[in-house]
């Protein structure tokens, strides 16, 4: 239902007697729905709030004043002076009679202790069923993830309904007829074998427990609930940590405002690494006589081979007065920090403040350089801000959605699903990626372009708008400049010329560009695709200029957005986590910037911008940085070219590393101080919607963990900075001063309501969703078209390296895989390190399906096992970087676009050979060696 439509419904309503009241009902309410909105509780088993009635389980039955049978109050809905009755006489005999036949079907063993048929037995007081069992279903344990009981089955789909209408994973369905009738996976398959993707919404809609956690989480006693957020992808889903024992023992979805109560497989399974016994629980001091080496092999359960445990007063002393001396003798730009996107907003801006005010310069950034830094570039240049201009869940209100570069069902599953609910309801796809993803069976277009050639797909495009007259003239008179510019860059760009390099035929180029450009709302999102390019703020720009010139901005169902890959990468970005900007992205080289900081923090600042991820590493190579700070980075493993990172990282004279983990960086460090996991802390993360949300503490951290936010404060005292931060508020509420974007959002607003989205001005502003309505941030209040002109790849396929490699995530594992490998359910469905390739490769190569491949670079050489992947192109090959022992990242080119200074991630040149030794894949959770070179 669109919003409009639904908001006009709610204001009609209609009159009707419940049980004998007069009660007012909304008139797209049904029964069901209007007498829980006053407390009057009617029984339930297949229907669930959110989801579709089905009306099949007839608990919920009513009686209705002069209609002969009763009525599924699930489904039907009340009309003026209706007289519906929940209590009488002959409804609680239905309901009864209804829960009672259930529950003789019911096992004798319980799979959940809060089952739903279970309460409304005891609430309807209908004790020990009179009718036979059924025969029982043997259960199926072949998932690590779930457990399916059949012999708990009501049949209620509630499972059919999450999975097929939900979350449109079409895995579960309803099989044969009467008694033979059951729930299925695929044609019959077991769970385990079946293309399940693990994100749980069937057990989470579950009443019963025949879709249950693995290991009976659902009959371990809960002393408390904790509502909080997850701590993956930037989607930002709330959740719920139920805990025991100071223990999480399950997760379920809340109803936030970017997930309404769904999750995916690493947000609802991927919680236990918390508890894992390799996690850091005293400082580390590296032993005399342990030299650091980029050539290593280590022990991630063993950190004591090359470290000595130490007292924090030691280990902050010999870390904060290092760097302090470090500063002192070769001064400020001798030092740099690395942040965290996976922290909290209130670390992030501490830590950025104390590398500018403790460190005294702007050496200071996290991994936005490594995923979007070119899409933040082009966004400020063209439009003056790095933020989205539409929530994802616009796209339920778009007309067409344009999706380019990503593969949100694997890196952003939830918002995913709201994508394919919108093709459901009647939204075209446009769906472009040299891989093709699931989402390509949903797409109305699905334009598998060759890597490399984005510009020439876009500026097509654009040409074939500017020639067919499809340039909203308005919009771009009244809020755009540089037309002319764009519109003589792309009449060399025509479809015809552009369709052999980008491989996308003409007719189809011209048919994409007319659907966008016409439909009444146009919806951009992409993803690392576009930005991990030595062109990818020319990608950026392209974009950007399809929004401006057809006007598809600033309304609902429009605009343009980039989907954040970690759950506070927007947030460290807004807060200054990057070397050019301080919070807001305020440049650092701006006098009235300056001032208005120094004012602030009561500290001279130093206004040339700082170094990048990269840069830094080539500043150590070069002498220049001896000391760095690293905040939950591991920039061994994200680093392109991870041999020469890890090389800078060893040169250091001081490398301080905060972590929960030993990481392949945490083990070039000189110290280690250990953090706390997420949900450990307290703070505010703002997700890729740029909604702020909070982010609550449900467990303690172990041993002598220490709260992140203590530990940057103990660091800056070291370096002589005069800071008594107690609490996240404190922080969040310097943060409000520095930043007028959240100005309006309160600690005790966000601690009542969970989640506001900024821009918010004041305490009364809602938030807005939708931003650039009337005008852009820029000094002249319009966007601005920037042209692009087609950059090669720096390094293409040639007769010794033939291969093109695109590196990225994979839907189980997260980032550097640091956390999801330490996690039973993840690392048990996804184990091993494996390559993707086109089925026709393998076999040219000779390789089967789960062979062993080697893969080199001119930079470094890695074996994996293959996988047949029909939707990888000919020519290409896809590595996830999450595997240490076969790091991605020892092969990838470190050239760096020259405006967003992002490296090139998705392109650079392999050679694949048949055979070779695969690296033993032992797996975090092993207590063996792990080679991490």
């Amino acid at each position: 239902m669109n919003a409009p439509l639904t908001q006009a419904l709610e204001q009609e309503r209609v009159v009707f007697k419940l049980n004998g009241e007069d009660i007012e009902a909304f008139a797209h309410e049904t029964i069901i729905q209007a007498a829980d909105r006053i407390g009057v509780a009617i029984p339930r088993l297949c229907y669930m709030p959110g989801m579709r009635p089905d009306g099949n389980c007839r608990a919920c039955m009513v009686e209705i004043k002069g209609e002969r049978v009763l009525a599924a109050s699930c489904c039907r809905r009340p009309t003026a002076a209706m007289e519906v009755a929940s209590d009488s006489a002959r409804a609680v005999h239905a309901q009864k009679m209804i829960v009672e036949l259930l529950a003789a079907d019911m096992p004798a063993k319980a799979y959940r202790l809060d089952s739903e048929l279970a309460y409304w037995q005891r609430e309807l007081g209908v004790g020990k069923p009179r009718f036979d069992a059924r025969r029982q279903p043997e259960a199926d344990l072949s998932h690590p993830a779930m457990a399916v009981n059949l012999d708990a089955c009501i049949q209620c789909t509630r499972c059919v309904r999450a999975c097929r209408e939900e979350q449109v994973n079409d895995v579960i369905g309803y099989a044969f007829r009467g008694a033979h009738s059951q729930i299925v996976f695929d044609l019959g398959d077991a769970m385990g074998e079946s293309t399940c993707v693990a994100c749980g919404e069937c057990v989470q809609a579950c009443p019963t427990g025949a879709l249950a956690p693995a290991h009976d989480a659902y009959l371990a006693t809960v002393d408390r609930t904790v509502a909080s957020i997850c701590p993956y992808c930037g989607v930002g889903c709330q959740l719920t940590y139920h805990v025991n024992d100071n223990r999480i023992v399950r997760v379920e979805g809340r109803d936030g405002p970017a997930n309404h109560g769904r999750l995916c497989v690493k947000g609802r399974f991927g919680f236990d690494y918390a508890h894992h016994p390799q996690r850091l629980t005293r400082p580390l001091i590296r032993k005399p006589g342990m030299p650091k080496s980029s050539e290593f092999t280590m022990d991630p359960a063993n950190p004591l081979s090359v470290f000595r445990e130490a007292s924090w007063d030691e280990a902050l002393e010999l870390a904060g007065g290092t760097l302090k001396r470090i500063r002192d003798e070769r001064g400020a730009h001798a030092l740099a920090g690395f942040g965290s996107a996976k922290g909290s907003n209130e670390e992030a801006y501490l830590f950025q403040k104390l590398v500018r005010t403790g460190f005294g310069s702007n050496n200071v950034d996290h991994c936005t350089r490594l995923c979007h830094a070119s899409s933040v570039a082009a966004l400020l240049e063209g439009i003056g801000s790095g933020a989205v201009s539409n929530p994802v869940m616009d796209v339920m209100q778009a007309e067409v959605i344009f999706l380019i570069g990503a593969n949100p069902v694997v890196n952003h599953p939830v918002a995913a699903t709201w994508m394919k609910n919108a093709v459901k309801r009647g939204t075209k796809l446009i769906l472009a990626d040299p891989r093709r993803s699931e989402l390509a069976r949903h797409a109305t277009h699905y334009l598998q372009f060759k890597p490399d050639t984005d510009v020439a797909l876009l500026n097509a495009m654009l040409h074939t708008i500017v020639e067919e007259g499809l340039v909203d003239e308005r919009f771009v008179a009244g809020r755009t400049s540089g037309y002319e510019e764009i519109r003589k860059n792309v009449e060399g760009y025509s479809p015809e010329a552009m369709a052999a390099l980008c491989g996308v035929s003409a007719t189809t180029i011209r048919e994409v560009a007319r659907l966008y450009a016409k439909s009444r709302a146009s919806m951009i999102l992409w993803g690392m695709g576009i930005s991990q390019h030595v062109h990818g703020t020319d990608n950026a720009r392209c974009l950007i200029a399809l929004s401006l010139i057809t006007g598809q901005v600033g309304r609902p169902g429009t605009g343009l957005h980039p989907l954040r890959g970690q759950n506070n990468v927007q947030g460290a970005s807004d807060v200054g986590l990057i070397p050019m900007m301080y919070p807001d992205y305020s440049r650092v080289d701006n006098a009235d910037t300056q001032s208005r900081f120094e004012a602030l923090w009561q500290k001279t600042l130093d206004p040339k911008p700082g170094l990048t991820v990269v840069e830094i590493m080539n500043a150590v190579h070069a002498g220049q940085i001896r000391g760095m700070y690293i905040m939950g980075e591991n920039p061994a493993m994200s680093d392109p070219d991870v041999g020469h990172a890890r090389e800078a990282l060893s040169e250091l004279e001081m490398l301080v590393v905060q972590d929960i983990f030993l990481t392949e960086t945490g083990y070039l460090a000189d110290v280690i101080l250990p953090a706390s996991a997420f949900p450990e802390k307290t703070g505010t993360f703002t997700n890729t919607d740029r909604s702020v949300q909070i982010g609550r503490q449900a467990l303690d951290p172990p041993g002598e963990a220490r709260q992140d936010l203590w530990i940057i404060v103990e660091i800056a005292k070291r370096l002589g900075l005069d800071w008594h931060y107690a609490h996240p508020r404190e922080v969040f509420a310097e943060m409000r001063e520095a930043m007028p974007s959240i100005a309006g959002i309160s600690w005790e607003r966000l601690e009542r309501d969970s989640a506001v989205t900024y821009p918010c001005e004041g305490d009364d502003d809602p938030g807005q969703r939708v931003v650039f309505t009337e005008q852009f941030p820029t000094a002249t209040g319009k966007g601005r078209f920037v042209p692009a002109s087609i950059i090669p790849a720096a390094e293409r396929p040639d007769a010794e390296y033939p291969f093109v490699l695109i590196t990225g995530r994979q839907l189980e594992h997260w980032h550097t895989g640091s956390m999801t490998r330490r996690t039973e359910v993840l690392d048990a469905i996804e184990p091993a390190p494996v390559a993707s390739l086109n089925p026709d490769d393998l076999r040219a190569l000779g390789v089967a399906p789960g062979g062993t491949i080697r893969v080199s670079s001119r930079r470094g050489d890695i074996a994996l096992s293959a996988r047949a992947d029909d939707g990888t192109p000919r020519g290409a090959i896809f590595i996830p970087f999450c595997f240490y022992e076969a790091a991605a990242n020892l092969l990838t080119n470190p050239v760096l676009d020259p405006v967003g200074k992002i490296p090139e991630f998705k392109y650079c040149a392999v050679r694949v050979a048949a055979g070779g030794a695969a690296a033993e894949t032992q797996g975090y959770n092993a207590e063996s060696a792990i080679a991490g070179s």
